[in-house]
């Protein structure tokens, strides 16, 4: 599943290097989607139901088999025939709903007088006092049914039987039930739009990772692969679609409607997780008839026909094509639908033969759609293909493996989108979207390692929470060598981390490639304990050291680790005059390095490690960035600034150390030094934004920004052309959102007048594409209610997706309290804004300094009602406490955050692990500030006293 973006932690190692002559490695990424890149499904609050539980459920020493959250090994499901009809109206009680019937046919593996078979929030049908039907197949005959009920904690159907089932033998389970097509984004749920001023509903599914139970009854875990034959019935005026090709549709009369019943091409054997089905009026675009592969695009009619899918379309083939050759493996089913819808929880989710999607990930429009949209698109697509092999094909026996779904699939996709679009240097941007940010958490004490034990991972709240950073951005371009082989030992099975070790092991040995460890050593140090170390070069005396990297060196690490935190790091190295070297390094190692002037280690960050220098060096680095900047390279410019930042928030090095990596600015127009800068500073932003130390810092950033935006005011020919470049057409935006921020003249008459443009002539908006968000947001903030409420109506007529999000955003960035607060208060209003909207827009309130404590008031206020409402898939709880949390500096701050913890203690779900992040998290900064805030303020100060 492609994150949104907007998710929490789980960053990967997926392999290391397969010699140190191959290079170093490295194996991750989750992203944070990280920012849209995210793909955090909570879980709301547990499931409730009038039916009782005939046995007192006690979670923390569960006695009988329906009190574990696991199924017993004693029954394997074949395949599913399942039968739905969802209504797209209200009923009387204003519920939509969906009834539908079930017949599961499985193996009994182990003799049971017991079947447990998933369920959540279904009400059945009662057959003779009974909630289901059970025969014995081929002559065999079945035990009667002696009790049924549901146990709602562990979500389970329990049938006790009054004899054993054997094993060998074949048994079908029929069951029929009614559901609630809520729109609360998680199982079968509805979405809504409006079309040419009528509502239109959508029914449409999440079933990752543990909602497919919600549809109809199931062995709903990763490994109870079945073939799954689907029948949708719905109205005469809409389409169904599914993971298997479509029959012909037939006409049917049921309750006195005339509907049709849509059947499907059985599926590949495959996970419940995987399930799909989708009834709306979408239209589609499609590949030229006979193609080895139809892909087709659905989306709203109006989307379509305004050409929004054709992107989409147009890399799709090629894609799916580069996969191919990269997996050596055919793609294995006769179609591919990609599908926008209007709500969706995640970014885009992986289902086999129906990939569902956002519609900012999916749909394109090059007159009003970024740069980066594009990039967005491109990115997601080529992540949900990878899946097909890696996830679909192959999957992981439990969710405590999740990374290496993710990790490999997030690294994957930059390989694909590089090769839908070649000019875009998308291998080098791994490093700004995925790997530097996902380090910001696996430093913390609170971090996980990239596997779990199964038995650590049990409830649906437990799996959510892994679907975070750390588990989609530890990665390995290396990792290929041995897929091959792999792919096709385990094709439409499971997998544990350590069969793909084995073929690795395997890929390593034909090449004749000698480790100077295990492998399975080497890659068990890196996914069974949590975090990643600083490598300490000294290049005087050739001493080189490894530590567990924490950016609060004070915090406790409480997670034993029988490696002792210690990795087998491959170190890559440059110094001056030259060419790289590489070695492994275990605990120490001394090395004659011979150098007086500067090196520069982990070249390109192919590694997963910080670098730390003696001060001489440090010295020596700063020099040659100032003088000779492209001596070093780009990559490791930002590297440079990135470890220096964040070893000066380890009190490794002097904050001022860190703050000079960035003198050199003024000389570089480069995207990724700067949007490394930007980020890091963000931290002070966040930290100072309220203090004496603001002006100076905003006076320095004012005079090392000047410059860059004269250069893209110059290669723009004054802003009306378009860079060629595709990074200099992000950092342009760089370049105009600090120049405005910081007062450069020019750039806010600018902004604010390209904005009044658009107000007076609302048809006609000529504001670069790829400066819509930036000028949007100053021009806000620097005006008042007319700007707002025409941003607001805008937004509200927004038919592009895209549009519709820079909007949202720039909404957030008003200055005035009264309309922030109104906006917070329109969160809870999907009318106003939609359930799958309403974490990023209060996060992005929070973002700004006059609105962060008004979000922190309002959640605080709101939270029975957002985590009772807003569960399930609607709201992500764990970035929410992340995004209100982030500028928390103070004791007051802290005993807050403590009344929440206690206040919230029966309801917090899956936001507990992000509530300890953010409790470490505000202690740390607050030893921050009282440790540098002096320091930091005279810096600045020196920094700007001739300006």
């Amino acid at each position: 599943m492609a994150k949104g973006l907007y998710i929490s932690k789980a960053v990967a190692i997926v392999c290391v290097v397969i010699g140190v002559a191959a290079a170093a490695t490295i194996i991750a990424l989750s992203v944070v989607y990280a920012q849209e890149k995210s793909k955090n499904l909570d879980t709301g609050p547990p499931a409730t139901t009038d039916a009782p539980s005939p046995v007192p459920t006690t979670p923390s020493t569960p006695k009988e088999p329906w009190q574990h959250y696991r199924l017993p090994d004693s029954l394997a499901p074949s395949y599913y025939n399942v039968t739905l009809w969802p209504r797209l109206t209200p009923n009387p009680n204003n519920l939509y709903i969906f009834s539908g019937h079930s017949t599961v046919v499985f193996k009994c593996v182990k003799d049971t007088n017991l079947i447990l078979i998933h369920s959540n929030k279904l009400n059945f049908t009662m057959f003779n006092g009974y909630h289901a039907k059970l025969k014995g197949l081929n002559g065999a005959a079945a035990p009667s049914l002696t009790k049924t009920w549901l146990e709602v904690p562990t979500q389970f159907l329990v049938i006790q039987l009054s004899g054993s089932l054997k094993a060998g033998i074949s048994y079908e389970l029929f069951t029929e039930f009614v559901g609630e097509l809520a729109d609360d984004l998680g199982g079968f749920y509805r979405s809504e739009y409006m079309e040419d001023g009528v509502k239109k509903v959508v029914a449409t599914t999440q079933m990752q990772p543990t909602d497919a139970r919600k549809a109809f009854p199931c062995f709903d875990e990763p490994a109870m692969k079945a073939v799954f034959h689907m029948t949708l019935i719905h109205p005469p005026d809409t389409v169904a679609l599914s993971n298997g090709m479509n029959h012909e549709p037939v006409d049917i009369t049921l309750e006195g409607q005339t509907l049709k019943q849509t059947s499907f091409e059985p599926t590949e054997i495959m996970s419940t997780y995987l399930l799909a089905f989708v009834v709306c009026d979408f239209t589609y675009i499609g590949s030229e008839p006979g193609a080895d592969v139809l892909i087709r695009i659905w989306a709203r009619r109006k989307a379509i026909e305004e050409g929004q899918g054709d992107y989409a379309l147009n890399k799709t083939g090629p894609i799916l094509s580069f996969f191919e050759n990269y997996y050596n493996s055919s793609y294995p089913l006769s179609k591919s639908d990609q599908i926008a819808l209007p709500d969706f929880s995640a970014g885009a989710m992986e289902n086999w033969g129906l990939i569902t999607y956002r519609e900012t990930a999916l749909l394109y429009n090059p007159e009003v759609s970024s740069n980066g949209d594009k990039e967005w698109v491109a990115t997601v697509i080529a992540h949900e293909l990878a899946h097909m092999w890696f996830g679909n094909l192959v999957t992981t026996r439990w969710w405590n493996d999740l990374w290496l779904n993710e990790g490999f699939a997030t690294y994957v996709s930059y390989l694909g989108a590089d090769f839908a679009e070649p000019k875009w240097n998308m291998k080098d941007l791994i490093v700004l979207n995925e790997i530097i940010g996902v380090m910001g958490v696996d430093a913390l004490a609170s971090s996980h390692p990239l596997s779990s034990k199964e038995e650590d991972i049990q409830r649906p709240e437990q799996i959510s929470q892994l679907f975070d950073s750390i588990t989609y951005s530890k990665y390995n371009h290396h990792f290929f060598v041995c897929l091959q082989t792999y792919l096709e030992e385990f094709k439409y099975q499971n997998i544990v981390y350590q069969d793909l070790w084995r073929h690795l092991e395997m890929a390593v040995k034909k090449a004749g490639i000698v480790l100077p460890h295990p492998l399975e050593d080497i890659m068990n140090r890196w996914i069974l304990q949590m975090g990643f170390p600083v490598v300490t070069i000294n290049t005087q005396t050739g001493e080189i050291t490894q530590k567990h990297f924490l950016l609060d060196p004070d915090s406790v690490v409480d997670r034993p680790s029988e490696f002792n935190y210690e990795w087998f790091v491959p170190v890559t190295y440059i110094k001056t005059g030259g060419t790289e070297q590489q070695f492994w390094l275990d605990k120490k190692q001394d090395m004659a390095l011979g150098t007086n002037d500067w090196l520069v280690a982990n070249i390109n960050m192919k590694g997963f490690y910080r670098v730390n220098y003696d001060s001489k060096n440090w010295d020596n680095l700063i020099n040659k960035l100032n003088s000779q900047p492209k001596d070093i390279p780009v990559i490791n410019r930002a590297q440079i600034i990135d470890d220096a930042f964040n070893l000066a928030r380890a009190k490794m090095v002097d904050v001022t150390l860190a703050l000079s990596t960035t003198k050199f600015l003024d000389k570089e127009v480069e995207y990724m030094p700067w949007q490394t800068t930007r980020s890091n500073l963000d931290y002070f932003f966040l930290m100072f934004d309220r203090s004496e130390v603001y002006g100076p810092m905003q006076a320095y950033i004012k005079k090392q920004v000047t410059p860059l935006f004269k250069h893209f005011t110059d290669i723009t020919a004054n802003w009306t052309n378009i860079p060629e470049k595709h990074t200099d057409q992000y950092n342009q935006i760089n370049a105009i959102s600090l120049a405005c921020s910081t007062g450069v003249e020019g750039c806010r008459e600018l902004t604010t007048k390209w904005f009044k443009e658009w107000m007076t002539n609302p048809a006609d908006n000529k504001i670069n594409v790829n400066l819509k968000t930036t000028v949007y947001c100053n021009a806000i903030a620097a005006g008042g209610v007319d700007e707002w409420d025409f941003a607001w109506s805008m937004y509200k007529n927004a038919t592009i997706a895209s549009e519709a999000d820079k909007l949202m955003y720039a909404l957030s960035c008003t200055k005035q309290p009264w309309l922030l607060n109104r906006y917070l208060e329109y969160c809870l209003d999907p009318d106003k804004i939609r359930k799958q909207d309403a974490t990023a827009t209060i996060n992005y309130i929070a973002g700004n300094a006059v609105g962060q404590p008004l979000a922190w008031d309002f959640i605080r206020s709101q939270w029975n009602h957002l985590f009772n409402d807003y569960g399930g898939g609607s709201m992500s709880f764990g970035r929410l406490i992340y995004g209100v949390t982030e500028r928390f500096s103070t004791e007051f701050d802290y005993k807050q955050l403590l009344q929440f913890k206690e206040d919230n203690a029966d309801q917090l779900g899956s936001a507990a692990t992000s509530l300890e992040q953010a409790l470490e998290r505000t202690k740390a900064n607050i030893n921050w500030v009282n440790l540098n805030k002096k320091l930091v303020l005279d810096w600045f100060n020196s920094e700007t006293s001739a300006v």
